[in-house]
C-alpha cells in the first residue's frame, strides 16, 4: 500500500496531533469497550490511560521502529471475570488483575527469551503467507458482524436496549461511510492533509446528523430519533480510577483468604489465552508488515516486539486493569491513511494519557454514537481482511496444498469456530490459524522428498537412452 509518510517520517507538529487524534478516534471504541463489559466499577479513563502507557512502552522496547498502538484485550474478557468471580472482595479482584496481566506477560517474555536464542526462522516456516494471510482476513472479517451491529445502534439505552430507531441510525452510520469514503478517495483535490483525515471528517459528518435528529427527538419528544446521550455530561468523571489504587486495598486482607489458590485460578484464567494471543501478535506484526513493506519479525525482532506486547500489558493493566493487544483498527487506520509514522503513534498514547484527565473529552468520545462507529469499522475492519486477502497474491492456489490450508482458515474463521475450555476461550481467529498451521504440515509432508525425485514421464524415459547405452550403440555402428 502507497505510504504517504513511512515509519521514519515526521511529519509537521500540527498534522501529527490531528493524525494522533483520528488513531485515537480508531482505537478508543474497542479500548473502553472492555472496562465496560466487565464493569465492577472498572474505569473507561484508566483503561485510556494504561493504553497509551503500554503503548509507549512497546515502542521503546521496539526502537520506535513498529508503528503499533496497544489497547484493551477482549481476548482477557473471560479471564478478567474470573478474577473478579474468584475474588472475596473488589479489591481482592482487582489486585487478581493486575496479577493476571504479569501472568499474561510472562508469557511473552519467555517466548521472547526463546526467540532471542533460538532466532525466529520458525515461524517463516510454520506460518508462511498461504497461513498467515487467510488468517489477517479473518481477524477483520470476523469484526464484520460488529460493525454492521453497530450500523443499527444508537447511544441512548434504555435497559441496555438502544431507544433509537434502527433505520435513523443506519442514515447515520452510512453518511459517516459515504463521507469517510469520499474523503479519503477525493479529498487530495481540495488537500492532501484531508485525504488522509477521512475517519475524523467521517466521524465529524456522521456526529452533526445524529446530533440534529437528537435534538429533534428531545423537543418533539420522539425517542426513536435520540442517538447521542447528551445525559453522560451530567456525570463526567474528572478523574481516572487506577486498578493499583483499589489493588492496594486488598494488602490488608490476603490472610483472611485464600490467595494461594486464587493465583492458581488466575494462572489457569490468564496463560493459555495469553498463548493464544501470541498467535494474533504473530498476524497483526505480519499483516503491518505487508502495509509498510518491511518485515517487523526481522527489525526490530519478534523477541523485541512480544517483550513490548507483554511488558506494556503488564504495565497497562497495573494502571487500568486491561491486558493490552495490538490493535487491528490501528492497522486499518495507517493502511488507509498512508501514514505509518511512528510519531503519530508515540502522539496518541501521550494524547490518551492526556486525555484520560480531561473529563469532557473523554465523555465527547463515549457520546458518539455507535452507528457513527460503526461506519467507521466497516472500512477499518474492511482493509485489514483486504490486507490479508493481499497477502496470498503470490501463493499459487492452483496447488491443491495451497488451496487446502487457505480454505480451511477461511471456512473455520468465518463461521466462527470457538472452544471453551472452562474460564478459557480460544477465539475463532486463534482456532482458525491453529487449524490452518495443522493442515499446512499435514499437506506438506512429502513436499521436500517430491522436490527431490520429480516424476519422469514415460514418454521422456523413452526418448533419452542412458549414456552407456548409446555408447554401447555407437561401438554396434
Amino acid at each position: 500500500m502507497k505510504l504517504i509518510y513511512n515509519v521514519s517520517d515526521r511529519p509537521a507538529p500540527h498534522k501529527v496531533i490531528v493524525f494522533a487524534l483520528q488513531q485515537l478516534l480508531a482505537i478508543l471504541a474497542a479500548t473502553i469497550a472492555v472496562p465496560t463489559a466487565i464493569g465492577h466499577g472498572m474505569s473507561q479513563s484508566a483503561a485510556l490511560f494504561g493504553a497509551g502507557v503500554g503503548t509507549i512502552v512497546y515502542l521503546l522496547f521496539t526502537k520506535f521502529r513498529s508503528p503499533v498502538f496497544l489497547g484493551s484485550s477482549f481476548a482477557f474478557l473471560g479471564s478478567m471475570a474470573a478474577a473478579f468471580a474468584g475474588a472475596a472482595t473488589l479489591a481482592l479482584g482487582y489486585l487478581g488483575l493486575i496479577i493476571g496481566a504479569v501472568f499474561a506477560g510472562l508469557v511473552y517474555v519467555v517466548i521472547a527469551l526463546l526467540v532471542k536464542k533460538f532466532g525466529s526462522g520458525w515461524v517463516g516456516k510454520l506460518m508462511p503467507a498461504v497461513v498467515i494471510g487467510p488468517t489477517v482476513a479473518i481477524i477483520g472479517l470476523s469484526l464484520a458482524k460488529n460493525a454492521v451491529g453497530d450500523l443499527f445502534r444508537g447511544s441512548v439505552l434504555v435497559n441496555n436496549t438502544p431507544v433509537a430507531n434502527e433505520y435513523v441510525a443506519l442514515i447515520c452510520g452510512l453518511v459517516t461511510l459515504f463521507v469517510t469514503v469520499l474523503c479519503s478517495v477525493y479529498g487530495k483535490r481540495i488537500s492532501k492533509t484531508l485525504q488522509m483525515i477521512p475517519f475524523i471528517v467521517g466521524i465529524v459528518a456522521g456526529y452533526l446528523v445524529a446530533t440534529i435528529f437528537t435534538v429533534i427527538g428531545n423537543v418533539a419528544s420522539i425517542d426513536a430519533l435520540k442517538l447521542i446521550n447528551f445525559g453522560m455530561f451530567s456525570s463526567m468523571q474528572w478523574y481516572p480510577d487506577f486498578t493499583f489504587v483499589e489493588a492496594f486495598k486488598a494488602f490488608g486482607n490476603l490472610s483472611e483468604v485464600g490467595i494461594g489458590s486464587y493465583i492458581g485460578t488466575i494462572a489457569v484464567a490468564y496463560v493459555p489465552v495469553a498463548l493464544v494471543v501470541f498467535a494474533e501478535h504473530i498476524a497483526d506484526h505480519k499483516n503491518i508488515s505487508s502495509i509498510i513493506e518491511k518485515d517487523l519479525l526481522e527489525d526490530p525482532g519478534l523477541d523485541r516486539t512480544l517483550l513490548g506486547d507483554g511488558v506494556g500489558s503488564m504495565v497497562g493493566a497495573f494502571f487500568g486493569g486491561c491486558p493490552n493487544t495490538t490493535y487491528g483498527e490501528s492497522v486499518g487506520c495507517v493502511a488507509i491513511s498512508g501514514n505509518a509514522s511512528v510519531v503519530t503513534i508515540l502522539t496518541t498514547a501521550i494524547m490518551a494519557i492526556v486525555a484520560s484527565f480531561f473529563a469532557p473529552f473523554v465523555t465527547f468520545l463515549a457520546t458518539i454514537p455507535s452507528c457513527v462507529m460503526g461506519g467507521v469499522c466497516v472500512t477499518l475492519y474492511g482493509f485489514i481482511a483486504v490486507s490479508g486477502l493481499k497477502m496470498i497474491q503470490t501463493v499459487d492456489l492452483g496447488d491443491n496444498r495451497n488451496l487446502f490450508v487457505v480454505s480451511v482458515i477461511l471456512i473455520a474463521g468465518v463461521g466462527g469456530m470457538a472452544l471453551n475450555f472452562g474460564k478459557v476461550t480460544i477465539t475463532s481467529v486463534a482456532c482458525a490459524l491453529i487449524l490452518g498451521i495443522i493442515t499446512n504440515v499435514l499437506v506438506n509432508l512429502g513436499k521436500h522428498d517430491d522436490a527431490e525425485a520429480p516424476a519422469v514421464s514415460e514418454e521422456t524415459a523413452e526418448t533419452e537412452a542412458p549414456a552407456e547405452d548409446n555408447a554401447e550403440a555407437d561401438i554396434t555402428k
